[in-house]
């Protein structure tokens, strides 16, 4: 077809170096002394980049950590199940499922991308790697509010922060093997262990197949994070963990509301082409951290990274153009287009940190300074296969037309689809970064910090051989201040900036100016009575967002700017002896404040337009239970999500219908190492939608579910 399709394979030396790991283990056993090993000794690499080592009431800013109990007890095997335990976080689109796309606190990156995360501090989110497995993670963090004084540029409302899985010395592992509704099979497998008294090694690996709710859509994934651990002194870590995966998944855009109603058909229905195959996407990762601690007060961090992701298929999806769009017509025959991806994603990261606490005038200071370096290349190539505009009358076949009543797959033979784009964009940047809280007096901490950016973007286009180069320098500051009422509870205010690279070119041929954010923050951080919570009130502005300057000709302009704010209330902890508590609640009210033409459509959006896919009101709410039968544990839990109403389509007033749905479990140990676990998922099997972009592209849930799983440690 085209030599675009025969882009280089990234995959090969995963498994191999994969392999590589688990075959030298033995070898390293046999050096072990078993007499020499301790029995409780845990390698984590102590601390989390960028983030120091301050209590939570001693953080200026509303922070979330989502841990392995609360994410087990979820029953959460993705990071969008995790993720829905943080009321702040709501659902975006998910470019048909491929990939994680959320908004924190209203405001979501670039659409076009993958939501930007973090594994132990270091980029992972970009790029192309499909939707984010837990396996390997130990927990979730949801940093509120912008990060850019520490982490450098990110997404504007807040940071999603992923812990993995480290090796112990202290020999664990466990096999887990579940099935479900909808065909759904899974395997999970975790094992960690000491070959020395300074070397342990831990392998995590999961696999599933799955069939899905979704006519004809089925999808599979496997990957493996081995991982090794070096103490080699009482001062000094280092750590290396592989990330490795495949996945196969149908790109699927969901379903319509056809003239803006929803449920006019099955949320069973398929609207792609079966034909079309599975995307495919593959990730290689190799992370590498060092730690040293000079004294008890002075320690260095050092890390490196590099990620390799990929995404290549087919797709068939519903045409957004009203000149091209049949349904609009006749209201049964669904236009679509034939589209074919092949991305490719490289991204490396060099960062060192020194962390220290000294006393200067009396007052103690804890600082963190260090500095970063990365390079993200983004290499796309794209086809497309589209119908004619209506007035030239066009053909069935032409249109790809499929009646959305009585679907018929493979009317037609499919279209060969012809270069749209063929790109590659680098983006590079260096930062210094300073951080400095400072103990005021026994009550009093005063937090000021500033990061200087250097970014460099080189645009590509292997099109028409033009090439666009443009740099900035940013500085992104931080001030908070935390008040310490007494020890069980802290007031707090903060104020932020934060800013992100946007991708692209104007009708000029230049580079756009990076999207702005600032915002302010107050809140209380309290521990009462085993209950750990944060109250926090936020107002966040953003400014440069991409938009359309000329309707006619769809060219963009970075002058779109959006407020948003609300009020967070987060517990969590034990209530009673045995029973436990999560309870996640926000209101955000996220809005556009000057008019300007939408970037996709190009129509005229009015100041005070709500965001897409962000609900005013959420809940998130789970209940545990442990207790003794028979003399074996016994848990019993549950939990209750709301989400409510919300902009369905940014440019019209078609919104998704409010939802709640609630979820039960039960595991019970049957032996001191087998546990089996039933979970019930939308447990009233409620009809509801997770998020669209249009009309024609909106995202059904998963009716009632059912999943059985057995445990097995040895």
């Amino acid at each position: 077809m085209s030599d675009h399709f025969m882009k280089k394979n990234h995959t090969g030396a995963a498994p191999m170096l994969c392999t590589a790991t688990l075959l030298a283990l033995p070898a390293l056993a046999q050096q072990a002394s078993p007499a020499a090993q301790p029995e409780t000794l845990t390698i984590t690499a102590t601390r989390q980049a960028y983030q120091g080592d301050f209590k939570r009431l001693e953080t200026p800013q509303a922070e979330q950590t989502i841990d392995a109990e609360t994410l087990r007890a979820s029953g959460a095997v993705d990071l969008n199940q995790a993720l829905a335990l943080s009321a702040t976080v709501a659902r975006q689109n998910n470019f048909g499922g491929l990939w994680n796309a959320f908004a924190i606190r209203g405001f979501v990156g670039d659409e076009n991308l993958p939501s930007n995360y973090l594994v132990n501090g270091f980029n992972a989110g970009r790029g192309f790697g499909g939707p984010r497995d837990l396996s390997g993670i130990e927990s979730v963090e949801v940093l509120k509010g912008p990060r850019a004084a520490l982490f450098g540029r990110g997404e504007p409302g807040g940071t999603v922060n992923l812990v993995t899985k480290r090796p112990t010395f202290k020999t664990a592992g466990e096999l887990r093997l579940s099935a479900g509704s909808f065909d759904t099979y899974r395997a999970d497998a975790d094992w960690t262990a000491p070959l020395s008294d300074s070397l342990a090694v831990r392998f995590v690996g999961y696999t599933e197949d799955a069939g899905s709710f979704r006519n004809t859509v089925e999808t599979s994934k496997r990957g493996a994070s081995p991982s090794i651990a070096w103490r080699i002194s009482p001062q000094s870590n280092l750590v290396y963990e592989l990330e490795y995966s495949q996945q196969k998944i149908p790109f699927d855009r969901g379903v319509l509301a056809l003239n803006g109603q929803l449920g006019r058909i099955p949320e069973s229905r398929f609207l792609g082409e079966p034909g079309d195959g599975p995307l495919k996407t593959d990730v290689q990762g190799h992370q590498l951290e060092f730690q040293h601690d000079f004294t008890k007060d002075w320690s260095a961090l050092l890390g490196l990274t590099t990620r390799r992701t990929s995404l290549e298929g087919f797709s068939t999806e519903a045409e957004l153009a009203t000149n091209r769009q049949r349904l609009l017509v006749d209201g049964q025959t669904l236009t679509r287009q034939r589209r074919f991806r092949d991305y490719d994603a490289d991204y490396q990261v060099l960062r060192a940190e020194i962390n220290g606490r000294f006393k200067l005038g009396g007052l103690q200071h804890r600082v963190i300074f260090g500095l970063d370096s990365d390079r993200f290349e983004n290499d796309q190539v794209f086809l497309r296969a589209r119908a004619p505009t209506l007035a030239s009358n066009p053909t069935l076949a032409q249109q790809q037309a499929i009646n959305i009543f009585n679907p018929v797959y493979g009317s037609y033979t499919l279209p060969t689809p012809t270069p749209l784009t063929n790109r590659v964009e680098t983006q590079q940047s260096t930062g210094l970064f300073l951080q400095d809280q400072i103990n005021l007096s026994d009550r009093v901490q005063l937090r000021v910090g500033a990061r200087y950016d250097n970014y460099k973007q080189t645009l590509n286009n292997r099109a028409n051989g033009q090439a666009l180069t443009q740099k900035e320098a940013r500085v992104s500051p931080q001030l908070g201040l935390v008040f310490r009422a007494d020890p069980s509870l802290s007031l707090y205010a903060t104020y932020g900036e934060n800013f992100r690279p946007l991708s692209g070119v104007d009708a000029r041929g230049n580079g756009f100016t990076p999207n702005q954010s600032t915002a302010v923050e107050a809140g209380a951080k309290f521990s009462f009575g085993g209950i750990d919570g944060t109250v926090a009130l936020f107002q966040v502005r953003q400014k440069n967002i991409l938009v359309a300057d000329d309707p006619s000709a769809l060219t963009l302009a970075a002058i779109g700017q959006a407020k948003s704010r609300g009020i967070e209330i987060d517990l969590q902890g034990e209530i009673a002896n045995g029973f436990s508590i999560w309870a996640s609640y926000a209101y955000v009210d996220a809005k556009t404040t000057n008019i300007f033409n939408d970037a996709n459509f190009g129509v005229p959006v009015p100041a005070g337009t709500p965001l897409l896919n962000v609900p005013k009101q959420s809940l998130s709410l789970q209940l545990v239970k442990s207790m003794t039968l028979a003399g074996r544990g016994l848990q019993l839990g549950g939990g209750l999500v709301h989400v409510g109403k919300r902009a369905g389509e940014f440019t019209t007033n078609f919104k998704l219908p409010a939802y709640t749905l609630a979820r039960a479990f039960a595991a019970y140990e049957i032996t001191k190492t087998t546990t089996l676990r039933l979970d019930v998922d939308n447990v009233f099997d409620e009809t509801y939608y997770t998020n669209s972009f249009s009309t024609l592209w909106v995202q059904p849930g998963t009716p009632r579910s059912l999943r059985l799983s057995a445990a097995f440690k040895f």
